[in-house]
């Protein structure tokens, strides 16, 4: 079995490949436990409800003009992605999608952005998770 070492994936926001800011990537999804017990059962019985996604990243920020920033957070409350949905790719190498490179499609709700974080000799970094709105669709070729 291949193992992967993660040095180049792959990260389009709303069309804008990403990748070069993007330093962790973590897609995840996990599904509602709905309780099913009837009355006179001597343990709880459950099924599976509503898929819930979502996607972490951790980025390299970059304020100059046209760079990660301007692309998410706008130039002004106008133009920012914050609050929207925008669609995403993920793959785990930038190369031709197949059964070893899958791509992961989805539209990812931009509920928060916080454009400045560190501290005095740290690199500039941001962190998000955004809920997936709908499902992940995923492809090997």
């Amino acid at each position: 079995m291949a193992r992967l070492v993660l040095t180049n994936a792959y990260v389009v926001f709303a069309s804008n490949d990403i990748s070069q800011y993007v330093t962790s990537v973590s897609l995840s999804t996990s599904v509602d436990v709905i309780e099913t017990t009837g009355l006179g059962s001597s343990a709880r019985t459950r099924v599976g409800g509503l898929f819930d996604n979502q996607i972490t990243l951790e980025f390299n920020q970059d304020f100059a003009d046209n760079a990660l920033e301007e692309l998410i957070n706008g130039t002004s409350l106008a133009t920012t992605t914050v609050g929207t949905t925008v669609a995403m790719e993920i793959r785990p190498v930038n190369t031709t999608v197949s059964a070893s490179n899958p791509k992961y499609t989805f539209n990812a709700l931009i509920s928060e952005w916080q454009p400045l974080s560190g501290a005095v000799g740290e690199l500039v970094s941001v962190s998000a998770t955004w809920p997936i709105s709908g499902v992940i669709t995923k492809a090997i070729s």
